[in-house]
């Protein structure tokens, strides 16, 4: 049965995506902040000073328990290292809490299992934090594919990359088995963005990396084989220029997503092509993908629905990553 109050949220770590997702769960329409918690003693605090200033009401702690067990809080962000995440969210989900995890759910498929089966048993929703498939300029490239102006699909490209900051370098500080590196930050978005467009998993994956001390990648580039030469290439960085965008190539035309991550006043462009001379190019209105997640999830939990996102989305998407990771450790091409 449907509610009309709002949900309530509580924040479970006061990491630097705050900045986005703690405005976003303040401002959204069926979302209510309750708590924050940061194991950094007055970190949550300050986070919320920052991020949503004068805010009422909002609990603080020192202690991310506090958190999991509130009474009031219905639903967490996790937004931890990315080797937490499985930990926290099967500890929440034990408290009975509906689960936004920030991405990557998981580091293993073995994990992500455990979290469907603890979630199942405790009736609660979770999934995946991938923000981006909330823009709405990605339903606005699936309309364009299906007018069939480019044809069927025969290869996907997707290219993220910046020079990273010093501020930064915390990306690079843990092994790629620990969930640092450009694979886990950035790759897993790569990686997610080109499986939109193939309704299966890939047969194989090959990949090569730079690796830098701790073991973490800075650099990893790669193709999926989807078989009867439809391809889909990856291609990501903390070593280049700031490149944000998707391509997607058919047997009639291609059509190019030119910054897949928007911030919430960025104009999206989205442009196209086809062999018999047409084109176009369409900007779109800004939208807050960050703020249409958290309204997404909370709806899903508020009226029982199943997340756009599901969980044997993020096994898949786990999957891949762990065979690309497995091709570019061992120089070799690893079958799924």
């Amino acid at each position: 049965m449907s509610r009309t109050t709002p949900l309530r949220w509580g924040i479970v770590g006061a990491a630097r995506i705050n900045e986005r997702l703690l405005p976003a769960i303040v401002q959204a329409s069926n979302a209510e902040l309750v708590a924050i918690a940061s194991r950094r003693p007055g970190a949550a605090q300050a986070t919320l000073d920052k991020y949503a200033p004068g805010q009422p009401g909002v609990q603080t702690y020192d202690d991310l328990d506090a958190v999991l067990t509130h009474p009031d809080v219905e639903a967490v962000y996790l937004p931890m290292a990315n080797h937490e995440h499985a930990e926290w969210a099967l500890r929440a989900i034990a408290q009975r809490k509906h689960v936004l995890v920030e991405k990557p759910m998981a580091l293993t498929v073995a994990d992500i299992d455990a979290i469907a089966t603890a979630a199942r048993r405790h009736n609660v929703k979770i999934m995946e934090g991938f923000m981006y498939r909330f823009h709405p300029q990605h339903a606005r490239v699936r309309e364009i594919l299906d007018s069939g102006v480019i044809g069927d699909i025969r290869s996907v490209r997707a290219s993220y990359s910046f020079m990273m900051r010093p501020a930064r370098m915390y990306r690079l500080s843990e092994s790629v088995e620990r969930g640092g590196g450009a694979m886990w930050d950035i790759g897993c978005y790569a990686i997610h963005s080109l499986r939109l467009f193939f309704d299966e998993l890939p047969t194989s994956v090959t990949a090569m990396a730079n690796y830098v001390a701790s073991g973490a990648d800075s650099s990893t580039s790669g193709v999926l084989d989807y078989g009867n030469g439809r391809y889909a290439q990856f291609d990501f960085s903390f070593e280049r220029a700031r490149r944000c965008e998707y391509e997607i190539v058919g047997t009639q035309g291609g059509l190019k997503c030119h910054v897949v991550w928007q911030l919430p006043g960025d104009v999206p462009v989205i442009s196209w092509w086809s062999e018999n001379g047409r084109q176009g190019e369409e900007r779109l209105p800004a939208s807050n993908h960050f703020l249409l997640e958290v309204e997404h999830f909370s709806d899903c939990v508020l009226n029982d629905r199943a997340p756009s996102l599901s969980l044997d989305d993020a096994r898949d998407n786990c999957r891949v990553i762990v065979a690309a990771l497995k091709s570019a450790a061992e120089g070799r091409t690893i079958a799924l």
